[in-house]
């Protein structure tokens, strides 16, 4: 059962969408119904408006009262939180999670460590998720990163955050909590939480964390951008051509701030919408692992589907501008595997152990 913030958050969500929704349709029917050579308009009039204006107050009365009721229900409903509570909470903070902190909804996930094999110990090895994840995906399928690296010797602790947030945010987050983890450190990111592992070191400023870093390793990072995001930036401005479809143009642009981050790899603040050409950490050993869902690898269609998010080239940080290109310690790249495959595949793991191995 979500506890009682998480409900109060849903019912606020709920109300938010109700009302974007109607503005949505308003602005549609108003275009519409507007005579040719007049100033375009997102609200109508007469009756039409007020009918809609109707609607956006009905459902902000009802969010109100819901909001109040569970609030009231608080202390009754606990503070259980099921596995399949928190996948889906973590899938919303990775769509709309820059808007829920937006607004202080109860439903946006604060950033967190959280030891994954209990009574582990040894050098801290940090375990990044990916976008619209959370740490307890480490485990899927019968697979354990967590238990086998342990087994090497390694303390693991599972980075929760939210993966909607702009990644700079959760980088300059994550290098002042790092500063707090005693000891040796590793860093291991799959998916955008290899973006957000290069964000906090190169935002770590004077902290003593980074001389304590021992090496960075991504799984199927997008270290040149992630073509499909590319894709939804260009829906969005198709959209925009015509008066009639530039409404839904709202719709396509609401992807959070961590998803279109994802185009470029905008990795700091400067960064944001544009190509980022920061360079891998000087004197640290950097490993990258890529995929392809293609039995053979040789060929360029399967390069460049890679593992069907992410391309080779992105994921192992390959350019054809030397300026772009990253140069990483050792790269791995494995065939017949997709980019959620990643964290469950026993020749990844077998790789992760040699480069890791102390």
């Amino acid at each position: 059962m979500p506890n009682p913030q998480q409900l109060r958050g849903a019912s606020r969500l709920a109300i938010d969408a109700t009302t974007g929704v109607t503005r949505l349709v308003e602005a549609m029917h108003a275009e519409i119904a507007r005579l040719p050579l007049t100033a375009q308009r997102e609200r109508t009039g007469g009756i039409t408006g007020l009918v809609y204006r109707s609607v956006r107050g009905v459902t902000r009365l009802v969010g109100g009262g819901l909001d109040l009721a569970l609030g009231a229900l608080a202390p009754a409903l606990g503070d259980a939180r099921p596995e399949r509570a928190n996948a889906a909470l973590a899938a919303l903070n990775g769509v709309l999670g820059d808007y829920l902190e937006d607004t202080a909804n109860p439903l946006a996930t604060a950033m967190s460590l959280h030891p994954l094999v209990e009574g582990a110990t040894g050098p801290a090895l940090v375990m990044l998720h990916g976008l619209c994840m959370n740490e307890a995906q480490w485990r899927r399928d019968g697979a354990d990163f967590p238990a086998a690296l342990a087994a090497l010797g390694y303390r693991p602790l599972g980075l929760r955050y939210n993966s909607g947030r702009a990644i700079w945010r959760n980088g300059a987050e994550l290098a002042r909590l790092l500063e707090n983890v005693p000891g040796p450190l590793t860093l291991l990111g799959h998916s955008m939480g290899g973006l957000v592992a290069r964000s906090a070191i190169a935002q770590a400023g004077r902290r003593r964390w980074p001389r304590r870093l021992q090496a960075l390793v991504t799984l199927g990072t997008p270290h040149q951008g992630a073509p499909l995001e590319r894709g939804g930036q260009q829906v969005q401005q198709l959209l925009n051509i015509s008066a009639y479809s530039r409404p839904l143009s709202l719709l396509a642009a609401r992807r959070s701030a961590g998803i279109r981050d994802l185009r470029h790899a905008s990795l700091l603040e400067a960064d944001t919408g544009k190509i980022s050409l920061l360079p891998l950490p000087k004197g640290l050993a950097c490993y990258a692992i890529a995929a392809t869902m293609s039995k053979v690898a040789s060929t360029s269609p399967a390069r460049w589907l890679g593992d069907g998010l992410v391309p080779v080239a992105s994921a192992l940080g390959q350019h054809r501008s030397p300026t772009r290109r990253l140069a990483f310690t050792d790269t791995a790249l494995f065939t017949g595997l997709g980019h959620l495959g990643l964290q469950t595949d026993a020749a990844v793991l077998a790789q992760l152990q040699r480069w890791l191995k102390p």
